[in-house]
Formats: C-alpha cells, sequence, structure tokens
C-alpha cells in the first residue's frame, strides 16, 4: 500500500502542480509584480499630483525565477497530494469507493482545508500592506487548517448530529477567535491590488485543489485495480 499511496501521490502532485504553476505564472503573478512596484516606491498611488495607470506591463520571462517557481509549486502540490492520497488510502481501508469523479470532491474538500478556511480570516496578502506578527500568522494558520481538515472529514465520515455538530464548531471557532491583525491598516499598495490578488490566488488554488483530488482518485483506482490484478 504505501508504495501506492507514494507512486499516485507523485504522478497526481506532479500534473496538478504543474498545471498550477502555469495558472499562477499567467494570472498570480503579474499582481504580485505589480505590487512590488508599489512596495519599491517605483509607483505611488497617493500623496502625488501625477496620475498612475491602472495597468502596468509585467509580464515577461525570466527563466531562473519562472523556473523555481514551477519547481517549487510542483513539490508544495506534490506535498498535498501525498496528504490526500493517504486520507483516501484511509476511507478505502473504511470502505470507502475512491475514484476519478468523487476525487473531485476529495479536492474541493482539501482546498476548503487548506486555502478557503483560513483565507475567509487571514486572505492572502500582495507584499507592502500591513501584517501582524508572522510567528502569530503561522500558529494561527495551521490551527485553523488542521480544524478544518478535521471537520471535512467528520462532515464526510461521521454519522450523526453530534460528530456534524463537532465539525460545525471547528469550522467556526478560529474565526470566531481571530486572526492576528496589525495595530493598524497602512502599505503603499492600492486595496484593488490587493483584493485581485487575494481572488485570482483563491480561484488557481480551486483548480489546483480539483486537479489534484480528480488525479489522485485516478491513479489511486488505478493503482488499486492493477494491484488486485496481479
Amino acid at each position: 500500500m504505501f508504495t501506492r499511496i507514494i507512486t499516485s501521490a507523485l504522478l497526481a502532485g506532479a500534473g496538478a502542480g504543474f498545471i498550477a504553476s502555469l495558472l499562477q505564472l499567467g494570472f498570480v503573478q503579474p499582481v504580485l509584480l505589480h505590487a512590488e512596484l508599489y512596495e519599491s516606491a517605483q509607483l505611488v498611488h497617493f500623496g502625488s499630483n501625477s496620475v498612475v495607470s491602472a495597468h502596468q506591463d509585467v509580464r515577461g520571462f525570466e527563466p531562473l525565477r519562472d523556473g523555481l517557481s514551477i519547481a517549487f509549486t510542483i513539490a508544495v502540490y506534490c506535498g498535498y497530494a501525498l496528504i490526500l492520497v493517504a486520507a483516501m488510502a484511509l476511507a478505502t481501508e473504511r470502505g470507502a469507493i475512491v475514484t476519478a469523479r468523487n476525487g473531485i470532491i476529495w479536492g474541493i474538500a482539501g482546498f476548503i482545508a487548506v486555502h478557503l478556511a483560513p483565507g475567509f480570516t487571514l486572505a492572502p496578502e500582495v507584499p507592502g500592506v500591513a501584517t501582524a506578527d508572522v510567528y502569530e500568522r503561522q500558529i494561527w494558520w495551521f490551527a485553523t487548517v488542521a480544524a478544518a481538515a478535521i471537520a471535512m472529514w467528520l462532515i464526510a465520515f461521521a454519522k450523526g448530529w453530534t460528530a456534524w455538530g463537532i465539525a460545525a464548531v471547528l469550522l467556526l471557532a478560529p474565526h470566531i477567535i481571530g486572526a492576528p491583525e496589525p495595530d493598524t491598516f497602512t502599505g503603499p499598495v492600492p486595496t484593488e491590488i490587493g483584493a485581485l490578488f487575494a481572488s485570482r490566488a483563491l480561484g488557481v488554488g480551486l483548480a489546483a485543489w480539483v486537479l489534484v483530488g480528480l488525479f489522485a482518485g485516478h491513479f489511486w483506482s488505478r493503482e488499486s485495480a492493477e494491484e488486485q490484478a496481479t
């Protein structure tokens, strides 16, 4: 089983990660580079008599930067796929049937846990915006992801209102407590760029997780069928 998990995860993560990296290069990175122009004061959108165009030419392929970005994204999604396939293997042991089609639902659950749940209060942010202490934010983020992942499992496999109630509490508790926030909201980057970055980051994350679930379900079911055939 261990070999099946590793093989399925690597294939699913590499495929989904490569597609996700292309989506990020096309839709997320230009917004990020645009924000960096304001962070470095190359552009100023307030306190200036000049009018700054909202359309800046920040595209362009840089082999080293973009190559490393692609490699890092593939590695990250291989890690995500490993966790997802391990959960699929555990569910299979409990009698669940995993296919490419219901793998999409697994992927959406992963997106909710890793992106949507923490992003509901702690949205993806561009460089140059005011933020709270990084260590505190990381603690809150990991706790929220863990709580959401457990909640997704309870919703999917637990039975009864008690388990579903616990899942609801796990989903809501981090946001009721609240994420760490800065003392003041300041920064040189226009809020419109920040909003565009957050929406595109979440959109690409959803697409990537759907692909991770689809590929993971396909490769896991294929590997399982081949093992049973032998």
